[in-house]
């Protein structure tokens, strides 16, 4: 019998979410995304303490963001030697709102990536879906440097990643899953709101409708998934970044799996692009998209400290 895992793949870009690139060959993903909390997990481990100690040491003079960037350039170097795509690397999340600070991280990653003899092509620089981030990523993509803007949840990000060209988003399915199930409490139906009925699949499946109604050629692709129903319910999708545990399971199984998203067959012109103004406010009216922004931000913040003093008690 053919694994889900295997039927996904005939019509979605299967990719790993995880920084353990020790783990990615038995799924053999097309692509690989890190952030700083699998970066965090996967340099705690026993198998990967020695990579740390590694490059710490052959840049122990250099400034402590400059280390951490080269921490994330080789857990990335290491997943392009298992996988035949691209890897997302992501930009401190401390500087979500400073276009400036943003853009300047970026291409110092770029630049360590091909110093290593990666081509950037290769490489997907991941940047909060904030108005400055998403600003940030408009001039990185005019210079060939190839985005994969994360902690997406309204619709509004998604129009003005659009509007930026960007190469990619994530929309995440799974937290806004956890905020309508918070919200609902007691009287949340978890049968109800299950697969194409799950609210976090139904925001990413009007911004894959949107998307393609309109000929914006932006990757979509579904991340942060809490179940395998959820990741069934959006097949077709052009990627979905899934975790180890859930790409197990989907390799485990092998029920049917349909194809839910599909492209359209004409083309609408796209919509006028979004002021800053109009961003900002669309945000501001979405409760959901806001705190689960601010959270995640925070969140990513919190794991890059942590990543520093690791860092810092090995200088």
């Amino acid at each position: 019998m053919v694994s889900q895992l295997d039927q996904l793949k005939a019509f979605t870009t299967v990719v790993a979410d995880t920084g353990d690139f020790k783990q990615l060959a038995q799924f053999a993903p097309q692509d690989a995304t890190t952030n700083p909390s699998l970066i965090l997990k996967a340099v705690q481990k026993p198998d990967y303490a020695p990579l740390l100690a590694e490059t710490v040491t052959a840049h122990k003079g250099a400034p402590l963001d400059e280390i951490v960037d080269h921490t994330l350039v080789r857990f990335g170097q290491e997943i392009l030697k298992v996988i035949p795509g691209r890897v997302s690397t992501e930009v401190d999340a401390r500087l979500s709102f400073d276009t400036e600070a943003t853009l300047a991280r970026a291409r110092r990653i770029i630049k360590l990536y091909e110093a290593a003899g990666i081509e950037r092509g290769r490489v997907l620089i991941k940047v909060a879906a904030t108005w400055e981030g998403i600003q940030a990523a408009r001039v990185l993509e005019q210079e060939g440097i190839r985005c994969n803007l994360t902690l997406l949840f309204a619709f509004a990000q998604a129009q003005a990643c659009g509007d930026a060209k960007v190469q990619l988003i994530s929309p995440f399915v799974g937290r806004i899953y956890d905020w309508y199930k918070k919200s609902a409490g007691s009287n949340w139906d978890e049968a109800a709101n299950a697969g194409v009925n799950d609210p976090g699949v139904k925001s990413v499946a009007s911004i894959y409708a949107h998307y393609k109604q309109h000929g914006i050629r932006t990757e979509v692709m579904g991340a942060s998934f809490r179940n395998v129903g959820q990741i069934l319910a959006l097949s077709g999708c052009d990627l979905l970044t899934i975790s180890p545990d859930l790409l197990a399971q989907l390799q485990a199984a092998d029920a049917p799996v349909s194809r839910h998203l599909v492209p359209v067959d004409s083309v609408k012109p796209a919509p006028a692009p979004l002021s800053e103004a109009a961003f900002r406010y669309a945000l501001n009216e979405d409760a959901m998209a806001t705190e689960k922004l601010a959270e995640g931000i925070r969140a990513f913040a919190v794991d890059a400290g942590k990543l520093d003093g690791l860092i810092e008690a090995q200088r």
